[in-house]
């Protein structure tokens, strides 16, 4: 029972210092004359006077000031046993202006025990229910409880638009054991923007966003502010219900990869940005008439620096204010699934930026990043590296992970700079980097965490995805961590990629002599659950866009990217192409205009768009291009070694083998006649498509209607076609059942 408060803890008060305030402010029982009673104080820095508001509304208790900085007490007698110790306080200030609240320290600490121990150990899945700005309410009282982890700090406040920001108003009270802030602050709700008051151990004040917001200001301004996220009804129940019920990998999985800011620009808006509702329709539509199953959206966690693209995070946890309020991104995501089109979000828990009111030097001390450069600074991309080796650190990013899943409902993550976070050299010279406790180069604490993402990710979201954007010949990306793999559901195939357009930007005629950039892909495309990107890396940093990278005059540039792009969707592996693109967008992408949707008034431009619709369609259409794509089963070559004309020819399968296609793709503008193809049935082959359409903006060299087979013992099949391959064209070709 505390009887008295010592002028040093009166004083910690009135500085900010104190590291649990509640021990001085709101009720304490007391012994006062040798009865017992209750001692209410309060801080007050501005106030001429304050009373204590007893419960029944009307009676006034005059609090006295106890020390000169405004720190007030009263006297009440204690409630009956049981009775509640609800009473509110009011203060004058020095206009006149009277303001009555709540004790924000006559409340109990949401946290319990076992949450703080979960926390501590790496294992509060949902973090995201306890830390940040919650909306609650306790004995009818509602309000917003804050929680912070700053274990380093010698003090923390809440400043905010609802105190004038002022760091005196609100200190937080620190949870020894775990170094979490907490404060429930009565009676403020949704659209309070607010930061915490850092005071480092070296003294320093430092104002910080959230960690933990759910939303955050337009940049340039950085403040978090105050949302409920349960307020949105959800329609979407059947898809979410088929998702938990489909075995997403033997599906159709075709990507289309959008940044939302430059999609469609509107010149009524703020840098014409549009809301997300307005994106959802329009990019539903779009996607439907285009046949793709996902949009896959570049960050959409706030970031201060727009030209970041939103790969420097800094609010994890907050959808980006550019495009609208978190509610407006539920509608966006509720369509889509409405509409039966899934979405991806990329997400980078490989490193961050280094702005002030961010996670950098977040409580004085490198708390969420390495304090050794050698290990904590990325050279290339001048951010700082998470420090994976901390169980809050991965608390942290498994709880943000979880956070999308849970609260946006979202299908998938694709997850950024994988082979930075695996390798402890990445981008290092020698003598820049600290070897593991082998000697290696291999990031043990790194693997840990993206093992421990991926177990409990599928664990407690089934149907969902992971990708992993990882450019490097590490084994076993999307095997199952059980088997010693990293445990993603998909790898982008990098090399595929980078081989396929290092091959495409040759001069057909010289194309003979690279020939092995075509086939070598299909020597190691079985290893991982490959998924193969033309994203936006690729049309960047001066490369110029995919139609301006193929060679030749203008035909002969929309015939190579028609051909490209039906290699690709015809080759095992899911497909993700980046906006403007499917139309052949000339310029490189600039995140600061529209795409060029004017060239779709010319017929080149509007054919590749169409052929890029009737491809998916094909796509999904047929479950030999997509339910065996991860094994040898679902391919075969028909004749991968005719590098002096430059054509290929191959199988594939669905699960049913008796289900297949017969693709061909001559990489020469010479129109190829009577080619003879070995096939595994003698039966009529239907031409279903065609890149060198007329529709497609193509000559319409093909094979009509399609070919009858023939019986010959070539290419080790006892059947044969001879085909017509147009011009940098490719054909798909289907038997007939009997």
């Amino acid at each position: 029972m505390q009887t008295q408060v010592s002028l040093a803890q009166l004083s910690a008060i009135a500085q900010g210092r104190c590291p649990s305030p509640q021990t001085v402010l709101g009720p304490h029982e007391i012994k006062e004359n040798g009865r017992r009673a209750l001692a209410v104080r309060a801080f007050f820095p501005t106030a001429e006077s304050a009373w204590v508001v007893e419960p029944d509304q009307k009676n006034l208790r005059p609090m006295r000031r106890i020390h000169p900085s405004g720190v007030y007490e009263a006297i009440c007698p204690l409630p009956p046993e049981g009775t509640s110790r609800y009473y509110r306080l009011r203060q004058r200030d020095r206009t006149g202006h009277i303001t009555t609240m709540c004790d924000p320290y006559s409340f109990n600490s949401y946290f319990t025990d076992f949450d703080l121990h979960l926390f501590g150990e790496g294992k509060l899945i949902r973090a995201y229910e306890k830390l940040g700005a919650q909306r609650r309410a306790i004995d009818n009282v509602s309000g917003t409880n804050f929680a912070v982890w700053a274990p380093g700090a010698e003090h923390v406040s809440v400043i905010g638009d609802f105190n004038d920001w002022d760091g005196r108003r609100h200190p937080m009270s620190k949870r020894l054991s775990s170094g979490i802030w907490e404060l429930f602050i009565p009676e403020i709700g949704d659209g309070h923007h607010y930061k915490f008051r850092v005071q480092t151990a070296a003294g320093n004040a430092v104002d910080k966003a959230d960690p933990f917001g759910f939303a955050a200001e337009v940049p340039p301004q950085t403040a978090s502010q105050i949302v409920d996220l349960h307020k949105y009804q959800w329609q979407d129940e059947a898809w979410m219900r088929r998702r938990t019920a489909n075995r997403s990998l033997n599906q159709p999985i075709s990507i289309y990869e959008v940044h939302l800011g430059s999609w469609r620009c509107d010149s009524q808006q703020h840098n014409g940005w549009m809301n997300y509702r307005d994106l959802a329709h329009q990019l539903v539509e779009y996607c439907k008439e285009m046949g793709f199953t996902h949009l896959e959206l570049m960050p959409v966690s706030e970031h201060p620096f727009t030209g970041s693209w939103g790969y420097q995070t800094v609010g994890y946890f907050s959808a980006t204010s550019r495009y609208g309020t978190p509610e407006d991104l539920m509608y966006f995501v509720d369509y889509c699934h409405q509409h039966d089109i899934g979405v991806i979000l990329d997400w980078v828990p490989a490193h961050f930026p280094r702005d002030e009111h961010g996670l950098a030097k977040f409580d004085g001390s490198a708390l969420f990043e390495h304090a050794d450069p050698r290990q904590g600074e990325h050279p290339d991309w001048g951010t700082l590296i998470f420090n994976y080796g901390r169980h809050e650190v991965r608390n942290f990013l498994i709880s943000n992970a979880a956070f999308w899943f849970d609260k946006y409902h979202v299908d998938g993550l694709r997850v950024d700079a994988v082979a930075s976070m695996l390798y402890l050299d990445y981008s290092r010279k020698y003598g820049e980097w600290i070897p593991n406790q082998d000697g290696g180069r291999e990031n043990f604490e790194a693997i840990r965490f993206l093992r421990e993402f991926n177990e409990i990710v599928h664990r407690e979201f089934p149907g969902v995805l992971t990708i992993a954007e990882e450019s490097t010949a590490w084994e076993g990306v999307s095997s199952p961590t059980t088997s010693g793999g990293l445990g993603f559901s998909l790898k982008w195939n990098m090399g595929w990629m980078n081989d396929t357009l290092a091959y495409m930007r040759h001069e057909p005629v010289h194309r003979r002599y690279h020939h092995e950039k075509l086939t070598f892909g299909l020597v190691y495309a079985f290893t991982e659950n490959f998924t193969l990107p033309f994203s936006h890396d690729e049309v960047v940093h001066e490369k110029g866009s995919l139609l301006e990278q193929m060679p030749g005059d203008l035909w002969q540039k929309f015939a190579n990217l028609r051909l490209l792009y039906s290699y690709m969707w015809t080759h095992p592996g899911k497909k993700l192409l980046f906006m403007g693109n499917e139309f052949g967008q000339w310029k490189e992408w600039d995140h600061e205009g529209e795409l060029q949707w004017e060239l779709l008034q010319t017929d080149t431009h509007r054919g590749l768009q169409k052929m890029i619709g009737d491809l998916n369609a094909i796509y999904r259409a047929q479950p030999s291009l997509y339910e065996v794509d991860f094994a040898g089963d679902g391919f075969e070559w028909i004749d991968c070694l005719n590098h002096s004309d430059s054509i290929l020819s191959y199988i594939r399968r669905a699960d049913d083998a008796e289900d297949f296609l017969v693709i061909c793709c001559n990489f020469t503008p010479i129109v190829r006649e009577g080619i003879r193809i070995g096939v595994p049935k003698l039966t009529y082959y239907d031409e279903i498509f065609c890149s060198d359409s007329e529709f497609y903006g193509g000559t319409n060299v093909g094979n009509n209607l399609g070919v009858q087979a023939y019986a010959a013992d070539w290419q080790g099949r006892a059947a044969a076609i001879d085909v017509t391959l147009p011009p940098l064209g490719a054909v798909l070709l289907k038997p007939r059942m009997s």
